[in-house]
């Protein structure tokens, strides 16, 4: 198993890729905190740590909204206790609604602001203190192709997702000499909930599809495998960069 022993924090976790990712962890042996935003997720959440260990021994759900520095210290304090350490942060807790930039309110702007940008590196800073104290650790955080891809309407998520981007590339500069790598997976097109209206719509999907070089959507699990590799040690050179995993949807093939 690539992460036998690891120590494993995921936030972000009761549903679609965060789900798939702290199961594929478990699987790979690691221990995880299962991150949830609020009651609602609860169950879900309490699922995906009893799908890892039913014993509750090796996972177990953690609220915390990531958005407020509160929440982060408590969470992460919880998971060093519990987890004795944290070798292993996926900051995978995200949101996007779509709204034309001249229309868009400061509210929405800084609500999509706050949970993807502020809240990576809120649980960024917290588990890298954690992690400094050890001379080790792994921060993955989730960006997508929309750091570098423009998505109209979207303006607020692809400037957040942006500055996932110098955030991560930063971080890893500043941290390598103290034993911690930090690195971004930008996915493309993946089949979850939060997609699901284009999923639904079939020529909608007809048209996303049409935009991917190998013809379909990227699974949650594909994902997952992709932070996996790069949270274990055979993937110990990697910091400091985006590895994007998109089916080729970023080489704009309707262009070609």
């Amino acid at each position: 198993m690539l992460l036998e022993g690891r120590r494993a924090l995921v936030t972000g976790a009761s549903r679609g890729i965060g789900r798939a990712i702290a199961l594929r962890l478990g699987e790979e042996g690691a221990r995880v905190a299962v991150n949830y935003y609020s009651d609602r997720e609860r169950p879900d959440a309490e699922a995906v740590a009893a799908g890892i260990d039913p014993s509750g021994t090796r996972a177990y759900a953690v609220q915390a909204d990531v958005g407020v520095e509160a929440d982060v210290v408590r969470m992460v304090a919880e998971c060093g206790d519990r987890l004795g350490g944290l070798d292993i942060l996926v900051n995978n807790a995200g949101t996007q609604k779509q709204a034309p930039t001249l229309e868009m309110p400061l509210d929405l702007w800084e609500e999509i602001l706050r949970t993807n940008l502020t809240g990576t590196f809120l649980c960024l800073r917290e588990a890298g203190r954690l992690m400094a104290a050890q001379k080790r650790g792994v921060i993955v955080n989730i960006s997508s192709v929309h750091e570098f891809i423009p998505w109209p309407g979207f303006a607020h998520y692809c400037a957040s997702k942006a500055g996932i981007k110098l955030l991560t590339q930063t971080v890893a500069r500043e941290w390598a000499p103290l034993g911690i790598r930090v690195l971004a997976i930008a996915p493309g097109a993946i089949a979850t909930f939060a997609n699901s209206p284009s999923l639904e719509d079939a020529e909608v999907r007809r048209r996303v599809e049409a935009d991917i070089p190998l013809g379909r959507r990227g699974r949650p699990e594909e994902i997952a495998a992709a932070v996996a590799w790069a949270a274990s040690d055979q993937a110990a050179y990697l910091t400091g960069t985006t590895v994007v995993v998109d089916g080729g949807m970023s080489t704009y093939a309707k262009f070609s």
